[in-house]
């Protein structure tokens, strides 16, 4: 979506938005050997060619094709006859800096019909390294911003490259621009070793969250403050932020700001500025408390986004800064993934208060009382108890609101366009996935759920506690709110497990729309000796186009092969006993193999490795 890709919401397997290869890290830098930069020249084409390498044409401001930004384009391809084209320009990475992120923005159209063929590619690389290749397979509307971690190449020139080739028949386009090259981080401290002491912490967070809009509900100013409590018997020296949306900035330059720290002192951003390291006064022993507070600002980017704005409405996901958590790995620093989530938290409390016009509406996690402001504005209170996030909307909705049998109540928001039929529509789907889905895993514990709809969503749809993303579709929906439970409710590493939500949720979906799964999994074709249900969004993001097959429906149709093998009473138990088990908690792939083991007297062992499930 933009993360939570689904293949169901069209019939066929969506392609992942934004690939990335995460490749090899030099080591830390002293602090004095970076200062943060951008190394592309002219990565919007404004200035001509200089200093870029291509081929004749390729660098233009017209011929039915636009630019992301600006008036100037790189054009490759697009002929409808055997053609190659190429771009390039080699620039320095500085030697202490510890971060490097490549990101360019590419728009794929195409005049083939296949589904299935790739016949004419564009391959992105640096240096010798092959970063991605898209092909006809990926067209769709509009740029899509791609990232890549190309720290490996830190010290030394490389050379950025595009090599278009295209067929004899039927064209294709690939249109690539604003380009940049962000180094950063050579201050940073390293994500501390494994440790012996797997308790997860900092536990039991608290946010409180007082922030103020512009007139558009785009720019959010205020404060935010957490407390915590070290569960681990190791002492907490510092804590980490996520600021996750900055992967949307250009770092330095970012979306969201945190300033004047108390509780701890600030190091630089880390992580392409995703990462904030906060070193307490002074070690925090097992069972103490610690709070930390800082001003916060958030600007939300243009585009329809699961952090962006279209026209008026803005859509505000992951953009509160949360505690990262420290287990037996260490810090969990993981680099945010456009492909799936990155996102790995405990679960807390928030009290949040939200300052905004009138005129605009303003959907979010938790139970939302509005009460009137200033002249003009209302401040729209929202709590939430023990979920993992807190996300929020702004702008000119339309409202229609049920409840479902169970006693949940349903909120639909849509922007201008949906019609008053499939917003109702829509809201019968809410009422009936969030009552369909507590009846197999446990009643909903939060009172409501607030689902936001808008078409132009590239990404499918996204989910946040009690408030998703999504398109007029039943089955994205009925995904999406099932995964209050997986990822909500029954939390994970997502950048580490993300299996365990989306196989799981996609599982759930094809049980609450009475999708059977007979020979669902006879569709199995792997494309490698490496490719498994669960690997990592590492592993994903350099293998972008074969995510969602795999990870969504290759891993619902393993749950599927699994209720066949052990029945379907004792799936039905051993899915309800998981889930209480994990109620509020975090899983992992080695309990849930524990528990199916423990539900039948099956062994087990060759249907993991059958299924290439690992862990």
């Amino acid at each position: 979506m933009r993360s939570r890709l689904i293949s169901l919401v069209t019939g066929a397997v969506l392609v992942a938005a934004a690939g990335a290869a995460t490749l090899a890290a030099p080591p830390h830098a002293a602090a004095a050997d970076c200062t943060a930069a951008q190394v592309v020249t002219n990565g919007g084409f404004e200035s001509g060619s200089s200093p870029w390498t291509s081929s004749s044409g390729v660098i233009t401001s017209g011929g039915g094709q636009s630019a992301h930004s600006g008036t100037s384009f790189a054009w490759l391809d697009g002929y409808g006859s055997a053609h190659t084209d190429s771009l390039s320009q080699t620039v320095t990475l500085p030697a202490g800096c510890s971060q490097a992120t490549l990101t360019f923005w590419l728009h794929v159209d195409t005049a083939e019909t296949t589904t299935s063929t790739a016949y004419d590619k564009l391959t992105a690389k640096i240096g010798t390294t092959t970063l991605a290749t898209y092909s006809n397979l990926d067209a769709k509307a509009g740029y899509v911003q791609k990232s890549f971690d190309v720290s490996a190449f830190a010290g030394q020139s490389v050379t950025v490259a595009f090599s278009g080739v295209e067929d004899s028949s039927l064209k294709t386009s690939f249109v690539l621009d604003d380009l940049a090259l962000d180094v950063s981080g050579g201050g940073t401290t390293p994500p501390d070793p494994p440790t012996t002491d797997a308790t997860r912490t900092p536990a039991t967070p608290a946010y409180t969250v007082d922030l103020t809009s512009d007139t558009a509900g785009s720019t959010w100013t205020g404060h935010e403050s957490v407390s915590f409590t070290n569960a681990s018997p190791t002492a907490l020296t510092e804590v980490y932020l996520r600021l996750w949306d900055n992967y949307h900035g250009s770092c330095p330059s970012t979306p969201v700001t945190v300033t004047n720290v108390t509780g701890g002192t600030a190091a630089p951003l880390s992580v392409n500025c995703t990462a904030l390291k906060v070193s307490l006064p002074a070690p925090l022993p097992q069972g103490r408390s610690g709070s930390i507070g800082f001003d916060l600002g958030i600007s939300v980017p243009s585009g329809a986004d699961r952090f962006g704005h279209d026209g008026a409405y803005n859509f505000i996901g992951n953009a509160l800064p949360l505690l990262a958590v420290r287990d037996g790995a260490g810090w969990h620093l993981d680099p945010y993934t456009n492909n799936g989530e990155s996102f790995y938290s405990l679960a807390a409390d928030f009290a949040v208060t939200l300052d905004h016009p009138s005129g605009l509406l303003v959907p979010a996690t938790g139970t939302s009382v509005d009460t009137p402001g200033s002249a003009g504005r209302t401040v729209t209170r929202a709590t939430a108890s023990k979920v993992r996030d807190f996300a929020w909307g702004a702008g000119p909705f339309t409202r229609i609101s049920g409840t479902s049998p169970a006693g949940v109540k349903v909120n639909v928001y849509s922007v201008s366009g949906i019609s008053a039929a499939n917003a109702q529509s829509m809201l019968t789907t809410s009422i009936s996935a969030v009552d369909a889905h507590a009846g197999r895993f446990g009643a909903y514990p939060y009172t409501e759920v607030d689902a936001v709809l808008d078409n132009n969503f590239w990404f499918g749809g996204m989910e946040y506690p009690g408030f998703v993303l999504d398109l007029v579709s039943t089955t994205a929906l009925t995904h999406e709110i099932g995964h209050q439970w997986f990822y909500g409710i029954v939390g994970d590493d997502e950048y580490t497990s993300p299996w365990l939500d989306e196989s799981f949720t996609d599982y759930a979906t094809d049980l609450a729309l009475g999708i059977t799964g007979t020979n669902c999994w006879n569709g199995v074709s792997w494309s490698s000796s490496a490719e498994k249900i669960t690997n990592s969004m590492a592993y994903w993001d350099a293998h972008s186009s074969r995510y969602s097959t795999v990870v969504y429906t290759y891993g619902k149709c393993a749950l599927h092969d699994l209720r066949r093998l052990i029945g379907d009473t004792a799936m039905t138990k051993l899915l309800h006993d998981y889930a209480q088990a994990h109620w509020y908690g975090v899983s992992t792939t080695a309990e849930f193999k524990a528990a199916a083991q423990a539900a039948t007297t099956t062994d087990l062992t060759s249907f993991w490795t059958q299924h290439r499930i690992e862990g």
